[in-house]
């Protein structure tokens, strides 16, 4: 069995780009890294970090079937979101993902940063101009999406690494 495995789907390769940062600072001893298919084994590791991008409010429904299968095991999430970072949102994403894992299993955490959108938001957003009553809201939205096309950058990378350090430190310090 290995120590960790991460487990990602990315609609854009904003959480690929997550999930590949992350496998660079796991401890070199056993680990895997694979992005979810229907054969991806939920039985094969003791931490799995799974990674997603938040679709209306939570995660995709493949990764919701995969963390409803996992029993035993601890439990990092990761993901990117079309939004600029909102504690409050971000909060109620957590929220509504970690309750598709089950009892028996030790959530250790979420990272979640922004992450690019595909250009058909945008071309949406820019329909809503056309309305006055949403033109507001629209201009809004554009301004996120132009923010988030240089998202992931580096020092979300980097944001991504530290949190899961953290939790690896903290784990292999309870059983030392």
């Amino acid at each position: 069995m290995k120590a960790y495995k991460i487990v990602f789907t990315s609609k854009t390769g904003n959480t690929e780009k997550i999930a590949k940062a992350i496998y660079e600072i796991l401890p070199d001893r056993s680990k895997d890294i694979e992005r979810l298919t229907e054969d991806t084994k939920t039985n094969d590791a003791d931490m799995y970090l799974i990674g997603f991008w938040v679709d209306r409010g939570s995660c995709s429904i493949d990764i919701m079937d995969f963390l409803d299968e996992l029993d035993g095991k601890k439990v990092f999430l990761f993901g990117t979101c079309g939004m600029k970072p909102d504690r409050e949102y971000y909060k109620r994403i957590e929220n509504n993902v970690k309750a598709f894992i089950p009892d028996g299993n030790d959530y250790l955490g979420l990272y979640l940063c922004q992450g690019k959108m595909p250009m058909s938001i945008r071309s949406r957003y820019e329909d809503m101009k056309e309305k006055p009553e949403y033109q507001d809201e629209a201009e809004r939205m554009l301004r996120n999406f132009d923010d988030g096309l240089l998202h992931p950058d580096a020092k979300d990378l980097e944001e991504a690494k530290r949190s899961v350090k953290i939790i690896i430190e903290k784990e292999e310090y309870q059983y030392e």
